[in-house]
């Protein structure tokens, strides 16, 4: 079940790579496919095996941008998608699921309150439950931005790798395709040190790893501008803190100021609209860099979940108007 996803670009971002020190700085850009984000991967896999195993119905929890995939992805399958996301998610989002035909509702809470409620919802009525690793399809499609990664650098896999993360789930797909390229010989032994990237504001990974903890703890009253990474407690946690430590990287933390100036610094220099989850992660790049533990010399590829335009109040400016006899000002 396929509606164009995948082989993204992998944009080397010369302008802004040499101006903060890192030349070899890339950024894959999943804003361009199906839905507007890399959620587009896990729905193609996720929807078309239940296709194929006659599922006529499922449910999910999501922050937005997962339902929203889910949601196109079933109408083109003819499964019927329960979509439950928090009442504060992106309103464009909501609107994805609604014109898709979702039976389609808000929670006055986050992302762990749909979850029950979805969770209730799968017991009572047995629907499919396609809730992040509840099912062991979504994360086949997440691991085609590792295979991408690596063939798009000719097998010669990157030093760093920082993703934007949340329910984790494409960092651990991505970490899963390197693996099984190894293990059949198409790269070498090295592999990318992954980061794990939060904001400030919900932040249980880069707490749990600060800590040396196998997982991570619920986070209270978690809020942030990225809000697609606003997990307070990733059902995959373990997953995702084994493939940090496995890999030697590590998990960072963020400021939402932090990441409103990247997402317009990216956008200026490279002409790149991401989303703030995907802004966040040249943040997390500078920050790695200043303290040493990137070097200058060094492939490090950010991970841009999504488009920009999906999330518009993150732009704010103030524009002149000019009137029919006045002339443009000379900057």
């Amino acid at each position: 079940m396929s509606l164009g996803e995948g082989m993204t670009p992998l944009i080397h971002c010369d302008t802004l790579g040499s101006e903060i020190g890192l030349p070899n700085l890339y950024l894959k850009d999943e804003g361009i496919i199906p839905s507007g984000t890399f959620k587009s991967r896990g729905a193609a896999v996720g929807v078309s095996r239940a296709k194929e195993l006659g599922v006529k119905a499922l449910a999910m929890p999501t922050n937005g941008n997962a339902g929203a995939a889910w949601a196109i992805y079933c109408a083109k399958a003819g499964i019927k998608a329960y979509i439950v996301m928090p009442v504060d998610a992106p309103a464009i989002t909501r609107n994805e699921c609604a014109i898709a035909g979702a039976q389609f509702y808000l929670v006055n809470g986050l992302i762990s309150d749909a979850g029950k409620i979805v969770g209730r919802a799968v017991a009572k009525h047995g629907w499919m439950d396609a809730s992040t690793l509840k099912e062991p399809y979504r994360i086949e499609g997440k691991k085609t931005m590792g295979l991408e990664i690596a063939e798009q650098m000719n097998w010669e896999v990157p030093d760093v790798i920082l993703y934007p993360t949340g329910g984790g789930v494409g960092l651990i797909g991505i970490y899963k395709a390197l693996k099984e390229l190894q293990a059949i010989g198409w790269i070498g032994e090295k592999m990318p040190r992954l980061v794990a990237v939060q904001a400030a504001g919900c932040a249980p990974i880069v707490k749990a790893y600060a800590e040396k903890k196998p997982a991570s703890e619920f986070w209270n009253n978690a809020s942030t501008v990225a809000f697609g990474i606003t997990v307070p407690k990733a059902l995959g946690d373990f997953l995702v803190l084994e493939a940090v430590y496995n890999t030697g990287g590590c998990a960072v933390a963020v400021s939402d100021e932090e990441i409103l100036r990247a997402q317009a610094e990216i956008a200026a220099k490279e002409g790149l609209f991401i989303c703030p989850e995907g802004a966040a992660t040249l943040s997390a790049a500078k920050k790695l860099l200043a303290d040493g533990w990137i070097k200058p010399h060094e492939k490090v590829v950010m991970l841009n979940t999504g488009t920009g335009l999906k999330y518009p109040d993150t732009v704010r400016v103030e524009v002149p108007t000019l009137e029919p006899d006045e002339d443009i000002p000379v900057a």
